[in-house]
Protein backbone atom coordinates (compact mmCIF):
# COMPACT_ATOMS: atom_id res chain seq x y z
CA UNK A 1 0.00 0.00 0.00
CA UNK A 2 1.31 3.83 -0.63
CA UNK A 3 0.09 6.81 0.91
CA UNK A 4 -2.06 9.15 -1.88
CA UNK A 5 -2.60 12.68 -0.43
CA UNK A 6 -5.40 13.37 -3.96
CA UNK A 7 -7.94 14.21 -1.00
CA UNK A 8 -5.60 17.10 0.19
CA UNK A 9 -5.39 18.39 -3.33
CA UNK A 10 -9.09 18.64 -4.21
CA UNK A 11 -9.60 20.00 -0.50
CA UNK A 12 -7.04 23.08 -1.16
CA UNK A 13 -9.32 22.94 -4.91
CA UNK A 14 -12.52 23.31 -3.11
CA UNK A 15 -11.23 25.80 -0.35
CA UNK A 16 -9.75 27.85 -3.22
CA UNK A 17 -6.27 27.77 -1.92
CA UNK A 18 -2.75 27.14 -3.18
CA UNK A 19 0.35 24.76 -2.16
CA UNK A 20 1.92 27.77 -0.72
CA UNK A 21 -0.76 28.86 1.08
CA UNK A 22 -1.05 25.50 2.57
CA UNK A 23 2.73 25.64 3.21
CA UNK A 24 2.47 29.16 4.82
CA UNK A 25 -0.74 28.30 7.28
CA UNK A 26 0.94 25.07 8.42
CA UNK A 27 4.52 26.53 8.68
CA UNK A 28 5.81 23.62 6.66
CA UNK A 29 9.00 23.49 4.75
CA UNK A 30 9.66 23.70 0.85
CA UNK A 31 11.37 20.09 1.17
CA UNK A 32 7.48 18.96 3.01
CA UNK A 33 5.65 20.39 0.24
CA UNK A 34 7.56 18.49 -2.62
CA UNK A 35 7.41 15.53 -0.12
CA UNK A 36 3.63 15.96 0.06
CA UNK A 37 3.11 16.65 -3.53
CA UNK A 38 5.32 13.60 -4.99
CA UNK A 39 3.28 10.99 -2.57
CA UNK A 40 5.78 10.33 -0.68
CA UNK A 41 6.00 9.52 2.88
CA UNK A 42 6.41 12.50 5.63
CA UNK A 43 6.67 12.92 9.13
CA UNK A 44 3.18 12.20 11.59
CA UNK A 45 4.40 15.90 12.49
CA UNK A 46 4.06 17.19 8.93
CA UNK A 47 0.56 15.79 9.29
CA UNK A 48 -0.81 16.93 12.18
CA UNK A 49 0.34 20.82 10.93
CA UNK A 50 -1.46 20.59 7.72
CA UNK A 51 -4.53 18.76 10.01
CA UNK A 52 -4.71 21.84 12.24
CA UNK A 53 -4.05 24.54 9.63
CA UNK A 54 -6.85 23.17 7.73
CA UNK A 55 -8.81 21.95 10.54
CA UNK A 56 -9.61 18.47 9.18
CA UNK A 57 -8.55 14.85 10.15
CA UNK A 58 -6.15 12.67 8.75
CA UNK A 59 -8.34 10.76 6.74
CA UNK A 60 -10.07 13.89 5.04
CA UNK A 61 -6.30 14.84 3.75
CA UNK A 62 -4.94 11.05 2.64
CA UNK A 63 -5.99 7.79 1.87
CA UNK A 64 -3.93 3.75 1.73
CA UNK A 65 -4.00 3.02 -2.00
CA UNK A 66 -2.48 -0.36 -3.36
CA UNK A 67 0.78 0.16 -5.18
CA UNK A 68 0.68 -1.40 -9.11
CA UNK A 69 2.60 -4.55 -8.35
CA UNK A 70 -0.31 -5.02 -5.45
CA UNK A 71 -3.11 -4.67 -8.30
CA UNK A 72 -1.82 -7.64 -10.27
Amino acid sequence: MVVSYKKLWKLLIDRDMRKKNLQEAACLSPSSMAKLSKNENVSMDVLIKVCIALSVDFSDIMELVPNKDEIK
